[in-house]
C-alpha cells in the first residue's frame, strides 16, 4: 500500500506539470458546461469534489452546496484551489484511494477524475461508502467517440478510438471512456446510473479549440449551438457525463 501511494503522488506530479488548467479557454468552458448541466439535480447539502486542479471548477460549485469538501493528492494544486478564499470549502490532500471520512456526501463531484486514476472502479467504491443513502454521484470524462478523436482515427493519427494518444499519456490519463466502458466501471461499483449524455458536440482537438474560441471565431451563441447539439448526439461529444445513485 505504501508503494502505492509514493507511484501514484509521483504520477500525479508528473501530470500536474503538464496539467490544462482554467488558463485555457476550452478548459475553462467544459467545466462551466458541466456544472450547468449538472445543476438542476443539486439541492444544496455537503458536497465532495474529487480533484480541485487550480480551484475554477470549485468555485463554480460552491453556490450549488451549503458545504464542500475538495480533496487532492497535490498540494500545488490544493495550494491554487486554496488561493481563491472559497468561503464554504475544506481542502485535503490525500489521494482518493486513501481518503476517509467521518461526513457522508449529498453530491460527490468525479469530474475528470476516473480517466486518471490507476483503479476506477476502487475509487468508485470508495466514493460509494461516503455518499448519502439519498446522494448523488456526478461523473464527467473524456468521450473517446468525440468527433475530434474520430477525425484523428481517419487521419491515421491513431487505429483505435480508445487507444491512448500523446496528448492523453503526457495528462496523465490512463483510459479513454465510451459510454458502454463508463456504464460498466458505474455498474460494477453500485450505482445506478439515472441520466446521461454528452456535453458539447466538439469537432476538433483542444489546442484547436481554444485557437477558435481566443480568436473570437466560437462566440457564445456558437457555443450554445454545439452545447444544444451535443443533446442530440452524445456520442459525438467531447464529454460524456453521468448522474448516479447508489443501488441499495
Amino acid at each position: 500500500m505504501e508503494q502505492l501511494q509514493v507511484d501514484e503522488r509521483q504520477f500525479l506530479e508528473h501530470a500536474r506539470q503538464n496539467y490544462v488548467t482554467s488558463e485555457a479557454s476550452h478548459n475553462r468552458m467544459m467545466r462551466s458546461l458541466v456544472v450547468r448541466t449538472f445543476a438542476p439535480f443539486l439541492k444544496g447539502g455537503r458536497g465532495l469534489e474529487l480533484g480541485c486542479s487550480d480551484g475554477y471548477m470549485t468555485q463554480l460549485l460552491r453556490g450549488h452546496v451549503e458545504c464542500l469538501d475538495v480533496i487532492d493528492g497535490n498540494e500545488h494544486f490544493l495550494a491554487q484551489a486554496r488561493a481563491r478564499n472559497i468561503s464554504n470549502a475544506r481542502f485535503f490532500h490525500a489521494l482518493f484511494e486513501e481518503f476517509s471520512s467521518d461526513a457522508v456526501y449529498d453530491a460527490i463531484f468525479a469530474c475528470f477524475v476516473l480517466e486518471h486514476v490507476a483503479d476506477a472502479q476502487s475509487v468508485l467504491k470508495t466514493m460509494r461508502a461516503a455518499l448519502n443513502s439519498s446522494g448523488l454521484l456526478f461523473v464527467a470524462v473524456p468521450n473517446a467517440r468525440t468527433v475530434s478523436r474520430q477525425l484523428a482515427r481517419h487521419m491515421g493519427l491513431i487505429r483505435e478510438l480508445t487507444d491512448l494518444t500523446e496528448n492523453d499519456l503526457k495528462h496523465g490519463h490512463r483510459r479513454v471512456y465510451d459510454r458502454v466502458n463508463l456504464n460498466r466501471d458505474l455498474e460494477a461499483s453500485g450505482f445506478q446510473v439515472i441520466a446521461q449524455g454528452g456535453i458539447l458536440l466538439k469537432p476538433l482537438a483542444d489546442f484547436q479549440m481554444d485557437q477558435l474560441i481566443d480568436s473570437g471565431i466560437l462566440g457564445d451563441a456558437q457555443i450554445e449551438g454545439l452545447y444544444r447539439l451535443g443533446m442530440e448526439y452524445p456520442d459525438l461529444c467531447g464529454w460524456l457525463f453521468a448522474v448516479c445513485r447508489s443501488v441499495a
